[in-house]
């Protein structure tokens, strides 16, 4: 695989020397003599692997194996010295390091260190291709706004660490879609992701489609039932709308969540579950713990990590890209060929604030596509409420 060696030794020797040798094994070469060029090469995310010399002329090499510990793709580290000095070889693996040479450097050790680095960058790169796979088949956009970038690598990180998860937003940003997102990420993207929409469930029954139920635990448990918490043992369990959850069950709930089992009703055997929980509410929980209505510890323990999604008037410049999305999955689906918007049509979109965000958005141009035979949909296929918004566009479709 191609991949960049950024080299770190003040000696220059050493450097081309060693940068040759890589060259002619199909490496690409940056060669610096100082921690500080070494710092701007890192930042600009230039180095894929790091051979690092540790007597440097502005500091100590392995301050580097520190300063990168936090990256989200930190490059591989082998150290390199003259010093041969085996507590501080000890000190940098602990901190990191892949692997630990010794001047004079013997070029098939190298090699085959090298060589053992670019496999780790190889596998990364692979895991970040399925991740991008995965994000073009979730149809959660993630747009140019910055707030949205930011939100979707928090996104990102809650799915690899398998944590909890909160996701806040007005109805209809897409909170299950990026639920659904955040599991197709994640290392559970193979076991299940199961949903249920707690607003929907009867108060009554919630605890039984939850935990499950044994046989004869009331009059209608002719035989046990396994819940929802077994049924996505292994993947992820996505409780939306848990602002409707009644406060007595939200107690069962956190003790489930603490204690990573649960008891069916009517059971007394304790089963054990590993389930990656990511819940979702359009209300502000916040002001319902002050109320007395939702409970302050279960809210903490769901946000582990919370992301709160912006309506979508408040990202307008990521309409043009969800548009594409949706006429592509229609056209696919009702087996149509429209391709655009007539620039009035965009106009009038862009300037309509979405009450009904993404869901709104995505209805408004299947309605539109049912009236258009032709390829692009015109001001005449949008509903009243989003012409009359624009004049000129209200002016061409009833006229003056």
């Amino acid at each position: 695989m191609s991949a960049t060696v950024l080299i770190v030794d003040d000696e220059e020797n050493a450097r081309h020397n060693i940068g040759d040798f890589l060259v002619s094994r199909g490496y690409e070469i940056i060669g610096v003599p100082t921690l500080a060029e070494a710092r701007q090469v890192i930042s600009q995310e230039k180095a894929d692997i790091i051979l690092l010399d540790v007597e440097l002329p502005d500091g100590y090499g392995p301050v580097l194996l520190e300063e990168t510990a936090y990256l989200p793709e930190r490059p591989p580290v082998i150290m390199i010295t003259a010093y041969g000095d085996i507590d501080m070889a000890v000190d940098a693996m602990k901190n990191g390091a892949v692997d630990f040479l010794q001047k004079p450097i013997r070029l098939a050790q190298l090699e085959k260190s090298v060589q053992r680095a670019a496999e780790v960058v190889a596998m990364r790169r692979e895991l970040s291709h399925l991740r991008d796979a995965r994000r073009q088949e979730s149809n959660f956009i993630i747009g140019k706004s910055r707030q949205m970038q930011l939100l979707f690598k928090h996104a990102q990180r809650a799915a690899e660490a398998s944590v909890s998860v909160l996701i806040t937003g007005e109805t209809g940003t897409g909170k299950e879609v990026l639920a659904k997102t955040i599991h197709q990420m994640g290392p559970r993207a193979n076991k299940p992701f199961i949903a249920i929409n707690c607003a929907a469930i009867q108060s009554t029954i919630l605890e039984s489609e939850l935990f499950g139920y044994e046989a004869g635990a009331f009059t209608s448990a002719e035989k046990r039932k396994p819940g929802l918490f077994e049924v996505a043992d292994g993947g992820v369990l996505f409780l939306d709308e848990i602002s409707s959850m009644p406060y007595d069950m939200q107690a069962k709930l956190l003790r489930a969540l603490e204690e990573r089992a649960f008891r069916r009703v009517g059971g007394t055997n304790l089963i054990k579950i590993d389930v990656q929980l990511i819940a979702a509410s359009n209300r502000d929980l916040l002001a319902m713990i002050k109320e007395g209505t939702f409970r302050e510890d279960l809210y903490y323990r769901l946000k582990v990590v919370d992301l709160d999604i912006p309506p979508l008037r408040e990202r307008k410049q990521d309409i043009p890209e969800l548009v594409g999305l949706f006429l592509r999955e229609m056209n696919a689906r009702m087996g149509m060929n429209i391709t655009s918007l007539t620039p009035m049509a965009m106009k009038a979109i862009m300037a309509y604030d979405w009450p009904g965000n993404i869901r709104e958005l995505r209805n408004t141009i299947e309605r539109a596509m049912l009236f258009c035979d032709d390829e692009a949909i015109d001001v005449s296929h949008l509903s009243v409420d989003i012409v009359r918004n624009l004049p000129e566009a209200a002016d061409q479709v009833f006229g003056s």
